[in-house]
């Protein structure tokens, strides 16, 4: 493959190797044969971007095919383990962090305890030390790594990276996130919001074939991801699914901390319950206070949680007629209460809903748990760095390990 004069394969060419990557993520080796049946590319294109992509170290050859007669053609695989990337999914009170491999699969993880409200210097400084902790662990380093995925706990404006007026997130407003953790750890940094992250990891790892899907978190706050046609739908203003401040009809006098009445969150999310219940002698400071209750037993922890999952069906039968998805999955510190929250959620939503909408209609638990929101940020980055437009910087072989002692 011809190079240009910065030493990276040209774009149009670069168009070619992405497609080849696209076809063999899926896993399953192929001959160049196949490879040119699929793709509809000529014979030596295939040959040629196959021959670059084996270099980058982003396919590997495998064992040989079966023979039809002569010499068995050998057989290509993507390399996953070829390229790591750093997953951080930050809350407002803690952050998961991980490397994982471009499949997905987690290699090292930690949990950290941090205060989103210390600045983004402080919050990003610490993700950043801790991921490059992780990479040691799971024995890689820098050269490794295909880029950092970060999920942020408010508004961000996805094409630059930087929050927008996040409302638990003093002095974030418009701080390059991106640039500034690439300054620290030497490679490209991309940021979302994290309920996006979670419904994008939930997608990829437990239900690729759900071509619609809405995915809601549910804990200090409420929030929703929406997946449509196989993508994550952002909106025009990157806020989609911002379901916490849709304001309940019958609820008009309930104050929330937006600033209007009769939010859902004021109503259903894991702070509100908490609260409620500390009113009626129970003390709760946390969604994970509830959990603790309703799982000990707690009638009145079980009741409340129950209409909080009607409150949270009320909205979601309005967008299962907007949206027509083929799947909810609830997550979220509070989705760990059981069933009753997922019940008091099916009962509104398929009373109240057409019945063409949701006669296929699953409305499930999150099956990812609390890794949604890393595999999220993983896929982000994997998906961003296969762009043409992205992959020549991809395509130069990688750097030599440095050696042991």
């Amino acid at each position: 493959m011809a190079e240009a004069e910065d030493g990276l394969p040209p774009a149009g060419q670069a168009a070619g190797a992405a497609t080849l990557l696209r076809l063999v993520r899926d896993g399953r080796p192929r001959t160049r044969a196949e490879l040119v049946a699929e793709t509809g590319m000529g014979r030596s294109a295939v040959a040629e971007r196959v021959d670059t992509l084996l270099t980058s170290g982003l396919l590997t050859q495998t064992d040989n095919a079966r023979s039809t007669g002569g010499r068995p053609p050998s057989t290509f695989v993507f390399n996953p383990s070829s390229r790591v990337v750093l997953a951080a999914d930050v809350g407002a009170t803690h952050a998961k962090t991980a490397i994982t491999d471009m499949a997905g699969a987690v290699l090292a993880e930690e949990d950290l305890t941090l205060e989103i409200a210390a600045g983004p210097e402080t919050v990003l400084k610490q993700v950043s030390e801790h991921g490059e902790a992780l990479l040691g662990r799971a024995g890689r380093d820098r050269g490794d790594l295909l880029g950092i995925g970060i999920g942020l706990p408010g508004p961000v404006e996805h094409a630059s990276g930087k929050p927008t007026n996040p409302p638990i997130m003093p002095g974030w407003d418009g701080f390059d996130v991106p640039a500034y953790v690439a300054d620290l750890l030497g490679t490209r940094a991309l940021v979302d919001n994290d309920v996006n992250l979670m419904a994008l990891g939930e997608h990829r790892t437990q239900w690729p074939e759900w071509q619609h899907m809405i995915y809601v978190k549910i804990a200090t706050g409420i929030g929703s991801g929406l997946i449509a046609d196989g993508r994550l739908h952002r909106g025009s203003q990157g806020v989609a699914g911002d379901m916490g401040h849709v304001q309940l009809p019958n609820e008009a006098d309930v104050p929330c901390r937006c600033g209007n009445t009769g939010c859902l969150e004021a109503l259903a999310s894991g702070a509100a319950l908490a609260a409620k219940l500390t009113e009626l002698g129970m003390p709760a400071l946390s969604s994970a206070d509830v959990v603790a209750q309703a799982r000990n037993g707690s009638v009145t922890t079980l009741k409340l949680i129950r209409q909080a999952g009607r409150h949270i069906g009320e909205v979601l039968a309005t967008a299962v007629s907007l949206f027509n998805p083929s799947g909810i999955v609830i997550g979220g510190a509070l989705s760990q209460a059981g069933e009753h929250l997922v019940a008091g959620i099916r009962e509104v939503v398929y009373q109240r809903s057409l019945p063409l909408a949701t006669q296929d209609l699953r409305i499930v638990q999150s099956a990812a748990g609390e890794r949604a929101g890393v595999y999220g940020a993983a896929a982000m980055v994997v998906e961003h760095a296969f762009t043409p437009a992205e992959l020549p910087q991809h395509l130069l072989p990688p750097a030599p390990r440095a050696a042991t002692a």
